[in-house]
C-alpha cells in the first residue's frame, strides 16, 4: 500500500476529510440535549415512583401510573435517539477516515466513504424525528395535565 509522503496531497486529504467533522460538532451537540432530556425524564419518573408509594392504599393514583407510562415511552424514544446519534457520530468517523485512506493512498474508497457519510446522515435524521417525537409526547403530557387539573373542582 502505497502512503502519500507529497504535503500537498497530504493536506488536501486533510481538507476533504475535516468537511464531515462539522456534522459531528452537530451530533455531539444533540446527544448533549437528548442527554439532557433523559435524565429529565428519569428525574421525573423518580419523583413519581415516590409519590406512588407513599400514597395511601386507597387511592390508585391512576394519573401518575399513566404518566409513568408515558414517561417510559419516552424514555425509549430517547435511548433510540442516543443510539442512532452514536452510530452517526461511528459512520461519519469512519467516512473521515476513509476519504483520508483514499486521498493519500493508493485506496479507492469514494464509494465506500459516500456510502458511510449517507448512512451517518440518515442515522441523524432518523434521530431528529425520534426527537420531535419525544417532545410531542412531551407536550402532550402537559397539555393533559392542564386539562385535568381544570376539571377538577
Amino acid at each position: 500500500m502505497f502512503f502519500a509522503t507529497d504535503v500537498s496531497t497530504v493536506s488536501h486529504g486533510i481538507q476533504l476529510a475535516v468537511a464531515p467533522v462539522f456534522l459531528l460538532t452537530a451530533v455531539a451537540g444533540m446527544i448533549g440535549t437528548v442527554a439532557g432530556r433523559l435524565a429529565r425524564i428519569i428525574d421525573r419518573a423518580r419523583a413519581l415512583e415516590g409519590r406512588i408509594e407513599a400514597a395511601p392504599l386507597d387511592n390508585p393514583m391512576h394519573h401518575a401510573f399513566d404518566e409513568l407510562k408515558q414517561l417510559r415511552l419516552r424514555g425509549r424514544l430517547v435511548n433510540i435517539c442516543i443510539a442512532l446519534l452514536t452510530l452517526c457520530a461511528i459512520l461519519i468517523g469512519l467516512t473521515i477516515v476513509a476519504l483520508f485512506l483514499g486521498e493519500t493512498t493508493e485506496i479507492q474508497s469514494f464509494k465506500v466513504a459516500t456510502i458511510l457519510f449517507l448512512a451517518g446522515v440518515g442515522s441523524f435524521l432518523l434521530a431528529l424525528v425520534g426527537f420531535f417525537t419525544e417532545t410531542v409526547i412531551a407536550t402532550r403530557i402537559l397539555k393533559f395535565g392542564h386539562a385535568s387539573r381544570q376539571a377538577r373542582p
